[in-house]
């Protein structure tokens, strides 16, 4: 799948594209004027993961961008599993998080209210397939134990990789656990093959020299992407907030490209990591500001992504309802910054 570069557990499908997501963004457009330039009062919580795509927002946080933005505070809410981040967005216990773009068409399509209001990051090297060495092949999978977290980028890389050998999850053995335990386990000799993401594919590699990365996320580049969503409520009532996290996505994007070493301290703390042991783990990642994201949501995201990522979701069976593209993705703020 082309994708040009200038995570991460539901039921869900994806839409038709065409003449109906056009007239939706000029019927969208003709609103932005009514977001507010500064945000409202109040703070913001937002859910994010141990996953260097979602670094951004740590920046924003340890720099002082967020102030920046006008926003009054804005609350890192950390999750360890996929399943919990869901759940805390579908009960409102967050205003809004950042989750894999598979996850956001399995909200809206088992109606929960949730939009799509920028594109974050696309991995390539930092979702993975990582072996002990005794696995040479994915066609060699046959058979053999596999650690990864079901209903996840993960699942849908595994599932993926394995119809372009002619296989299925059936030919192996599942072995379902949390990313963040897959590459443990692999490690403590309990899994041959394990499915996870940064950084704890680095963090394997690094304590057995024998580990392997076996399949990529780069095969097809876009496969595993994440987006940044809001509730529909928090959208409506506090607009003018959204835009400011998006200012401030930006600038932090800015600054990290300013300040690298800088910006990769701060997200390798964030995630549990240090530096050094990611130092060649964020070349997997590529952020995306919200000048690009202008082209994205008109552009190859929506036209070539999401239809990609729709067949892949729905081929390891975690996508099984239509969903309204043209109704999930909210560019308004986009177009607004």
């Amino acid at each position: 799948m082309a994708f040009h570069t200038t995570r991460r557990q539901m039921m869900a499908g994806a839409a038709a594209l065409g003449t109906t997501l056009g007239a939706a963004a000029t019927f969208r457009s003709a609103f932005a004027q009514d977001i507010p330039a500064k945000p409202e009062a109040g703070g913001v919580k937002m859910g994010v993961e141990p996953w260097l795509g979602y670094g951004q927002w740590h920046v924003a946080a340890k720099k002082g961008i967020f102030k920046e933005q006008g926003l009054e505070s804005v609350e890192l809410v950390n999750f360890t599993t996929d399943a919990d981040l869901n759940a805390a967005i579908a009960s409102g216990q967050l205003d809004c998080g950042n989750i894999a773009t598979h996850t956001a068409m399995a909200f809206a399509a088992a109606g929960l209210p949730i939009k799509i209001i920028a594109l974050l990051d696309v991995s390539m090297t930092a979702d993975a397939m990582i072996t002990d060495g005794s696995i040479a092949s994915v066609a060699d999978l046959k058979g053999k134990q596999v650690a990864f977290e079901e209903g996840t980028t993960s699942h849908i890389l595994l599932n993926y990789a394995l119809a372009q050998n002619g296989m299925t999850l059936d030919d192996i053995q599942k072995v379902p656990m949390p990313a963040s335990d897959a590459g443990s386990a692999l490690i403590a000799g309990k899994v041959p093959v394990a499915v996870t993401y940064e950084p704890y594919l680095t963090l394997a590699m690094q304590q057995n020299p024998n580990v392997k990365m076996l399949y990529s996320a780069g095969e097809n580049p876009g496969l595993i992407s994440d987006v940044f969503v809001v509730r529909e409520d928090y959208l409506a009532e506090k607009p003018g907030q959204v835009l400011a996290l998006l200012k401030a996505w930006d600038a932090s994007v800015a600054d990290y490209k300013a300040d690298t070493a800088g910006g990769r301290a701060i997200i390798s703390e964030a995630v549990g990591a240090k530096p050094e042991e990611l130092a060649t783990a964020f070349d997997g990642v590529t952020y995306y500001t919200i000048g690009e994201n202008k082209t994205q949501l008109t552009g190859d995201f929506v036209n070539k992504v999401v239809p990609e990522v729709k067949k892949a979701a729905t081929s390891a069976g975690l996508l099984s309802a239509d969903v309204d593209l043209a109704k999930l993705i909210d560019k308004r703020f986009v177009e607004a910054f």
